[in-house]
Order: structure tokens, then C-alpha cells, then sequence
């Protein structure tokens, strides 16, 4: 793990105007204090394990508004409430954010979910970013993250993929293990078929959940 770099004046200023931004959405919703926290804390955690940082600014603004996003969703009230997923894995890397492509694809607006990891790579894997880019999804521009309290609250299901007991458990949360080979070191031709039996068990869930 790498230590938290120094915020130098410019990172405050680009993270206020950040704050500013999160604010315009979610006025009425969150007080300013309260999502600048937000902020400030995904940038720090974030960049406890990044190797690169000169996105980490752009990184914690979504990252802080998944967050936000995951809070509204859970003092949302139950009429017209969407089903909601979380994807653990070890990394953030490969699994989980194959699996949330594949959700985003197949469930589009009727449902909603995130992503985390228990130790957070640097990077998400080249080798699931050129599978999915296969299929048509995208990953590209994601980028692995820690688990949030925010997400394990707001979700529906808690879907853990080999975290083991280092994945976040809940009481009364309902809770599935995907037992899924990781993609890490394994070539194109071999993350295929991970990546298509994520596609199967996201559309198995999507249906038990009432998505069509």
C-alpha cells in the first residue's frame, strides 16, 4: 500500500469544484459539509493504493457520487424502488467489474448496483477489459475502489466473488457466493468463458430479482 499523497492547493481547488458539482445534484438531498467529507474521504482512500494519480481527483468525484448515490438509494422509499446489487471481490479488478458491466447492460434503468474490492488493485485487469470489449461492454473507464459502507447498505443482494471473510457481512443482508475462477494472469481465451458464465449468473439473478 502506498502512503496518502500530500493535497497539494490545486488538488483542494479541483476537489472543491468537485464538491460544488456533487452538491448541484444532490441539493436538497445532502448538506455541502457532508458530501465535501464524502469527497475527501474517497480521495483518500483512493489514493492509499493508487500507483498513478493524476486521475485520482476525477476517480473520487465518482467514486464520492456512487457513494452519494448509494445513501439516496437507501432512504429512498419502498414505492418504486428499484432493485439494488452489490459486487464484491478481492481486487475490484476482474469479477466484479465484469459483473457490474454485465448488470448495467441487462438491466439498464430497472435496476441499480456497485462494486468494491477487499484490497483494491491499481488498475482494472486489461485481460476483462478486452473480453467484455468483446461482448460490447465497456469497462474501460472503470477503475477498482474499496467497499463501501454506503454500498452494503443500499443493496438488496451482496454478491461476494472469493473475498472470503475479508467481504463486509451484514446481519439480516441477503448474501450470495459466486464461486468464479479469477481472470488475474489467465489469457484472453481463458477469461472468456468466466466472463460469459458472469453474463448467465447476472441474468439468473436479474430474473430472480423480478428485472426484466
Amino acid at each position: 500500500m502506498t502512503a496518502t499523497p500530500v493535497i497539494t492547493n490545486a488538488t483542494r481547488m479541483t476537489l472543491k469544484a468537485a464538491a460544488r458539482d456533487l452538491h448541484a445534484q444532490f441539493r436538497g438531498v445532502f448538506g455541502e459539509e457532508t458530501i465535501e467529507n464524502l469527497l475527501l474521504a474517497s480521495y483518500e482512500e483512493l489514493a492509499a493504493t493508487a500507483t498513478v494519480h493524476n486521475w485520482l481527483c476525477i476517480s473520487a468525484e465518482r467514486y464520492a457520487r456512487q457513494r452519494l448515490e448509494a445513501l439516496a438509494h437507501a432512504d429512498s422509499s419502498a414505492a418504486g424502488k428499484v432493485p439494488s446489487v452489490l459486487f464484491l471481490c478481492v481486487h475490484n479488478a476482474g469479477r466484479s467489474q465484469m459483473a457490474l458491466g454485465w448488470f448495467a447492460r441487462l438491466a439498464g434503468d430497472k435496476a441499480i448496483a456497485w462494486s468494491g474490492g477487499s484490497e483494491p488493485a491499481a488498475a482494472v485487469n486489461p485481460g476483462a477489459v478486452a473480453a467484455m470489449a468483446e461482448a460490447g461492454i465497456d469497462i474501460a473507464a472503470e477503475f477498482p475502489k474499496p467497499w463501501a459502507e454506503e454500498f452494503v447498505l443500499a443493496a438488496d443482494v451482496v454478491v461476494t466473488m472469493g473475498c472470503g471473510d475479508a467481504c463486509p457481512l451484514l446481519p439480516g443482508k441477503r448474501y450470495e457466493d459466486w464461486e468464479l475462477d479469477d481472470p488475474a494472469g489467465k489469457t484472453l481465451e481463458e477469461i472468456r468463458p468466466i466472463r460469459d458464465e458472469i453474463r448467465d449468473r447476472v441474468a439468473n439473478l436479474l430474473q430472480r430479482l423480478g428485472v426484466q
